[in-house]
């Protein structure tokens, strides 16, 4: 890297003050340029306090739980032994070893695996990350700035130093090339520059997002020298060139990937990393039916599943390995929201896009009847998207702060889900419920929606109500047949279509569909991925995970009273007038909540007596030691 300073400078443009100003190295007095708008935007903030001490982490709210000379994570075991392989099950398929762009399937194992962030988070903590390719960060008191400092130790996989051009490179490529996710959190960003060959430093201006330090600590960090511009956003099987503890080793296209841990590793005795990565290897294998990968597993060709289907939990373990103790199953209770499913309405079909028609499909469906018929009564199910949480504004009144944030919009907030007395539909459940019914119809009615004989038809163009629900699981078609069933008594048609992982992958990323069940998962540290998840600007944008495309000022504002919160009672009252406003919207029928991880493993396969406040961490995992090669 040259000694001068190179800086990268962000236009304010209009009202957001968040597009690039694309710089040429080649130019010196672009350069020179670039670097006088820098400096002017760094003298322009107001109020911006002299660099903060160095830390060895940074916690969103609060402080680190770790002291700065912690030898290793709670949740490993620092004297695992090395060696032996993992083979873990996916089920779906790949075209593309990019995990950071839109186009393709990608191995999502490669990020972590083999491309490292700055930081690492902490599992035992809400958001707290620890240094890694950053020995320390830097930031002020209102998180206007964040400096990182590299360890000079860092090296990617090909022995070339990490250094703060890297950094560069890789914020300015996935703000420019990378996910709508990057794209939309880095933009952020108004300057940033490197002091020296390890030092890099973003500042914020006036963003107002106290998240954005944690963010770019995540950032994945790509080698400036190996990486093509120009090829970057295009499907590819090259392995790339990361600095993590694997490496690609084989590629079978769509059936398996094989990492090799790096010899080399130069972080292999960080305390952080003390107890992880014990495998020589790692392969993920790729199945493309559900079915056919529990039966792979049953036979040992893979050592773990993370179960999902109630029915095969609790009956489809009985076969020899399972009944002998070879394999092993665990419910793992974590403390973070507990993961919830939904039918997901996409507001973007006219079909939906009323708020009465949406509130009338979630009265018909009958969880009462579906739990205790498919699933051994082993779930439940909350309102809203933080079950199971403080963050949780299900069954709570709002607070004052919540009242006082929610006012510009209270019109839109029904009188019982702020006072807290919202409850989801209870049936009687016989599958026949004749009360409910009749409270739908009248919410139809209510719609411009009129019985004609058995077909609920629109009363000004005479057109049925009908849609579409696509699957790709067997427990998604079960419960969308049980749904459809239901519907039909209210003169609703509906087709079930159940279709490939693959091909729902791609009509999910691309909106294309009616219905879908989903699921997003929930951290007790929600952040800038709740835009990425409901706000207006990624409704529009393919592959954010905006299914339901809400596009509601409530939402956005509530979201950006999360990210300026300073203080913990603060921010949960932010995190639950968002989920209120969620709620509000009758975006999606809740179907259960998970309340335990399922997991089955292969006995050669052992684990820390500790489990992180997440739950399982595959990474803290071992081989037993006699069944390793001598």
């Amino acid at each position: 890297m040259p000694a001068a300073v190179v800086k990268f400078g962000v236009s304010i443009l209009e009202s957001n003050r968040r597009a690039a100003l694309r710089v040429s190295r080649r130019s010196c007095i672009r350069t020179l340029v670039c670097g006088l708008l820098a400096t002017a935007a760094l003298l322009a903030m107001d109020g911006r306090q002299a660099s903060a001490a160095e830390s060895y982490a940074i916690a969103m709210h609060g402080t680190p739980a770790l002291p700065a000379d912690f030898n290793h994570m709670p949740y490993a075991n620092p004297d695992a032994p090395k060696g032996g392989r993992l083979v873990q099950g996916i089920l779906g398929t790949f075209d593309s070893l990019n995990p950071l762009i839109v186009r393709g399937l990608a191995v999502q194992q490669v990020r972590g695996f083999v491309v490292e962030s700055l930081m690492a988070r902490g599992y035992d903590e809400a958001f707290t990350l620890y240094g890694l390719l950053a020995k320390s960060v830097e930031t002020d008191d209102r998180r206007s700035y964040v400096t990182f400092h590299l360890d000079p130790k860092a090296r990617f996989s090909d022995g070339r130093p990490v250094l703060a051009e890297d950094v560069l490179f890789s914020w300015a490529l996935l703000r420019d090339k990378g996910r709508p996710n990057h794209r939309q959190y880095y933009s952020k960003v108004v300057t940033a520059d490197a002091p020296d060959a390890r030092t890099v430093r973003f500042d914020f201006g006036d963003a107002g997002d106290r998240e954005l330090p944690l963010i770019l600590g995540l950032m994945p960090i790509l080698p400036r020298h190996a990486v093509d511009v120009a090829t970057f956003e295009e499907t590819s099987m090259t392995a790339p060139v990361g600095s993590g503890p694997y490496r690609v080793a084989a590629v079978k296209p769509g059936a398996s990937v094989t990492l090799a841990r790096n010899p080399d590793y130069w972080g292999r005795d960080l305390p952080l990393n003390r107890g992880l990565w014990n495998f020589d290897e790692i392969r993920l294998d790729f199945y493309r039916e559900a079915n056919g990968q529990f039966e792979a597993f049953k036979r040992g060709l893979y050592d773990f599943r993370v179960e999902t289907e109630p029915l095969r939990w609790h009956d489809g373990y009985d076969f020899p390995a399972a009944r002998n103790g070879e394999v092993i199953r665990e419910a793992i209770k974590t403390g973070m929201p507990q993961p919830s499913e939904f039918l997901v309405f996409n507001t973007r079909r006219p079909v939906f896009s009323d708020i009465r028609v949406r509130q009338a499909l979630m009265l018909l469906f009958d969880f009462e009847w579906i739990n205790r018929n498919y699933f051994f009564g082993l779930y439940a199910r909350a309102a809203g998207f933080f079950a199971g949480s403080e963050l949780s504004a299900y069954g709570r009144p709002a607070d004052d702060r919540e009242r006082e944030l929610l006012k510009p919009f209270a019109p839109e907030i029904p009188p019982d889900i702020l006072d807290g007395s919202y409850r989801l539909p209870v049936s009687d459940g016989s599958g026949r419920d004749r009360a409910t019914l009749r409270r739908a119809l009248t919410l139809l009615s209510a719609a411009g929606y009129d019985l004609d004989g058995t077909v609920l038809r629109q009363r000004s163009t005479r057109a049925p109500l009908s849609f579409e629900i696509l699957v790709t699981t067997r427990d998604q078609e079960r419960i969308a047949l049980a749904y459809a069933r239901d519907l039909k008594r209210a003169g609703i048609g509906v087709s079930v279509r159940a279709v490939d992982t693959v091909q729902f992958d791609q009509r999910r990323l691309g909106f294309d569909f009616d219905m879908i069940q989903n699921r997003w998962d929930q951290s007790l540290s929600p952040g800038n991925e709740q835009s990425f998840y409901w706000g207006s600007e990624a409704a529009d944008n393919q592959g954010t995970r905006n299914y339901m495309g809400a596009k509601a000022p409530a939402i956005d504002a509530m979201i950006a009273a999360l990210l300026a919160a300073r203080e913990h009672p603060a921010f949960v009252s932010a995190v639950r007038a968002l989920d209120r406003t969620l709620m509000s919207g009758f975006y999606a029928i809740p179907l259960f909540n998970v309340q335990e991880q399922w997991i089955a493993r292969w006995n050669r396969i052992q684990r820390p007596a500790t489990t992180s406040l997440t739950g399982y961490l595959p990474e803290t995992w071992w081989q037993r030691p006699d069944l390793q090669p001598k």
